[in-house]
């Protein structure tokens, strides 16, 4: 919502081009990889695929990108993803990074807590960025690749899948025509129209906790930290947060009062009073103006499946998480690159169909795992019963001269999930005692030289070698797994760095204590930095064997 006199995209710091729908559209085509949503999670999906080499046609349905900030924080994680997708540098340069959260109770500060950082890490936790930014940067991205068809003001009406493909009907201001595709990726939100034309519904855990969303134009030089604020003066028995980000633009989520109905906390008078007492209440006396609002609640909800026959469901479409601790934009990416880059080794005949079986498992678990830790903090930040809410005021009033009970107020942000129990992911090896364990995100490392074991990996599958004096292990390996994954980059790692690129020095042994590694260990990284498998001692035919699962059989069958 804008204020009266304003346009609906009349926005103080941003300016909204208007797309076209296309011009001509090929009736005979058929595409590879149909996308439903233009919006960060389908592009990052397109961008994934493109980076695969495989064509897609993304389909939406407005003429712009979304207005207001909405999702706002972009994890270190999703960061890295952008980089794959060779999209980060106007997000590096435009986002507001942070790592320290402040909450307070009545007035008194409770808890300030920094999340995990250190110099090993290429980028920070958290970053502040509004969903219009996010989106421009992706479209821009996705606009460089010829491998992606963005088709905006085209709405799907209906979808069929027969097995062989996906037939979708499609209506634009100039035309209503039929695309075939050969996989569909709905990545068109909560209200998904693809989810509702197949008939499923999302199941799980609605909380009667609403919330509006305020931005705000104004100068105000406290740093990016995220502020929670409980039972504050302007606002008693309510949760306020306030982030910062680019442009001074200030965003104010505020709780409704108990029996508000949302009509009424959504009306422009409304919400420039509650916004007037959140600035009272932090110390600005500037001005301010008014750029946007919306309402939200907070849920818990998602598919069975993740899967119906040729259709993939990524995203809000999949699943609905509550905004504390930033998991849903972010789980959302996860999802993207997930699918992603599985379903452009099958198309490409790299890895058996059945490697999308390991889509559901994965990002659905990660997805119980978000609800597990967002259902401890939304009960926390809006307790839904008088019980809970005894506890958690008790909790609060209890950090006010116990600095110990403030970790209740944590809202624990997001981290990547482990596929441990992943069809896609390796038993481990028992001979290892420590390091990182298959399925989890392998771990950035500062390298002698200033850069990062992240910028050598690639972005396919990858082979970390700990070779120490035994370098020619790494030609006979790179041989043998040629055969399963001709892409496949063997990075090795040991004493000196060599002349051809791919060895990283590690003098010190600091990479191979880290993972645990003596000479002849062997890490598989997956294209999502996810670790395959790992091996304590290299046994070349252990490997291959391993691999046969998805890729071996992959090109038996070409």
């Amino acid at each position: 919502m804008r204020p009266e006199g304003r346009d609906e995209l009349d926005s103080l710091y941003f300016d909204y081009p208007q797309f076209d729908p296309p011009a001509s559209i090929d009736s005979s085509g058929r595409a590879a990889v149909a996308i439903v949503g233009a919006g960060p999670v389908g592009l990052v999906a397109a961008l994934t695929l493109a980076r695969g080499g495989v064509h897609s046609v993304v389909l939406e349905q407005n003429s712009t990108f979304n207005d207001g900030s909405r999702a706002i924080c972009v994890a270190r994680q999703s960061f890295h993803i952008l980089e794959r997708l060779g999209a980060v540098a106007p997000f590096v340069e435009k986002a507001l990074g942070w790592t320290t959260g402040r909450s307070f109770y009545r007035g008194q500060q409770i808890l300030e807590f920094q999340m995990p950082h250190s110099e090993d890490e290429k980028f920070l936790p958290m970053y502040n960025l509004q969903q219009q930014y996010i989106e421009r940067f992706l479209w821009e991205a996705a606009s460089r690749r010829p491998e992606i068809e963005l088709r905006w003001q085209s709405e799907v009406t209906a979808v069929e899948d027969d097995g062989a493909g996906v037939t979708l009907q499609v209506t634009d201001p100039l035309r209503s025509y039929t695309l075939n595709a050969g996989w569909v990726l709905a990545a068109d939100g909560a209200r998904s129209i693809v989810r509702a034309r197949r008939g499923l519904r999302l199941e799980g855990e609605n909380y009667e906790g609403r919330y509006v969303i305020a931005d705000v134009q104004m100068a105000h030089d406290y740093p990016t930290i995220r502020r929670a604020l409980f039972d504050p003066a302007c606002m008693p028995g309510a949760t306020v947060l306030i982030h910062r980000q680019p442009d001074n633009i200030w965003r104010i989520d505020y709780q409704l009062g108990e029996g508000e109905s949302p009509e009424e906390a959504t009306r422009e008078a409304t919400v420039r009073a509650r916004v007037s007492a959140v600035l009272a209440e932090i110390g600005h006396q500037g001005s301010w103006e008014l750029e946007w609002w919306s309402v939200y609640s907070a849920n818990t909800l998602a598919l069975a499946d993740y899967r119906d026959g040729r259709i993939f469901f990524v995203g809000d479409s999949a699943h609905i998480v509550p905004i504390f601790g930033v998991r849903g934009l972010n789980n959302g990416l996860a999802d993207a690159e997930n699918i992603g880059w599985k379903l452009a080794m099958v198309i490409n005949g790299d890895a058996c169909p059945q490697l999308l079986d390991s889509y559901t498992p994965e990002r659905r678990g990660a997805t119980l795992d978000v609800f597990a830790n967002a259902s401890r903090s939304a009960r926390f930040m809006t307790p839904p019963t008088a019980g809970w809410r005894l506890m958690r005021d008790a909790a609060l009033s209890l950090a006010l001269d116990h600095p110990f009970a403030g970790q209740f107020a944590n809202p624990r942000q997001m981290t990547p999930y482990t596929y441990a129990h992943s069809p896609a992911t390796l038993a481990d090896d028992p001979a290892f005692g420590a390091g990182p364990v298959p399925g989890a995100v392998v771990p950035n490392l500062r390298l002698t030289g200033g850069d990062f074991l992240s910028d050598h990996l690639g972005h396919g599958f990858c082979g970390l070698l700990f070779t120490g004096p035994h370098w020619e292990l790494a030609g006979e390996l790179g041989q043998l797994l040629a055969e399963f994954e001709p892409s496949l980059r063997i990075l090795r790692i040991g004493p000196v760095a060599g002349d051809d690129g791919a060895t990283v020095a590690d003098p010190d042994g600091r990479i191979a204590a880290r993972f645990d590694a003596m000479p002849g260990s062997f890490y598989l990284l997956r294209p999502d930095m996810h670790i395959y498998g790992r091996w304590r001692q290299l046994v070349p035919d252990r490997i291959c064997t391993a691999l046969k699962q998805y890729f071996h059989a992959a090109r038996e069958v070409q």
